[in-house]
């Protein structure tokens, strides 16, 4: 489980294909190697994978078939950034919102407006995933957690202050640009309650 608080940036210095599957070597900053474990889950760009080699400031990962179609991490080159999260531990703050680090899909940057320091993302996705948001609610955007500001059928957007265009990925993205989805997983148990009448709770008893 994640929080959608990017701790740190880390940097792509390794990318090898292993037949459908990826192996990724990350730069990790000094300030999350700390107590890092072998097998620790930890978040790229949101997407939950396992560390599975220490080399210093190197850790290494590996990303399957079904990980790369439905996540940016294949679309990564050598020298790009990426959002870092380690997994939340039992006594840490809920600072964000709750991330379980499996993404949904991708969506692509539709507009970028700027007022001042602050800037609206507009992000154009599925519908199916559309749907699955809602205005004031949260999603996890490249790992991020975000609040939507408008929902439409197949866009929202997000308001996005200064701190967060500086220390996430966020910051560099442009119309065009590809990110990682995963919508509220609350939502997600509401719509399959709803939508599968098998599911749904009997009445109270008399």
């Amino acid at each position: 489980m994640f929080t959608g608080l990017v701790e740190g940036l880390g940097i792509v210095r390794g990318l090898e294909p292993v037949g459908e599957a990826l192996t990724l070597v990350l730069e990790v900053p000094a300030e999350m190697q700390s107590g890092a474990q072998l097998g620790e889950s930890v978040a790229l760009n949101g997407c939950c994978l396992t560390a599975v080699e220490f080399r210093g400031n190197l850790w290494t990962f590996q990303a399957g078939s079904e990980t790369l179609s439905k996540t940016n991490l294949g679309r990564l080159r050598i020298g790009d950034p990426v959002n870092l999260e380690r997994a939340l531990p039992a006594n840490g703050r809920l600072g964000g919102h709750f991330v379980q680090g499996h993404v949904d899909g991708i969506a692509e940057v539709d507009r970028i407006d700027t007022e001042g320091e602050w800037r609206t993302y507009w992000f154009r996705l599925p519908s199916t995933l559309a749907r699955q948001i809602i205005p004031k609610g949260s999603v996890a955007v490249d790992g991020v957690s975000l609040t939507a500001v408008c929902v439409e059928a197949e866009r929202f957007s997000v308001a996005l202050i200064p701190h967060t265009l500086a220390v996430t990925t966020l910051g560099g993205r442009r119309p065009g640009d590809v990110v990682n989805i995963e919508t509220d997983v609350l939502g997600k148990y509401v719509q399959k309650f709803l939508r599968d009448p098998e599911l749904q709770l009997p009445p109270p008893a008399t």
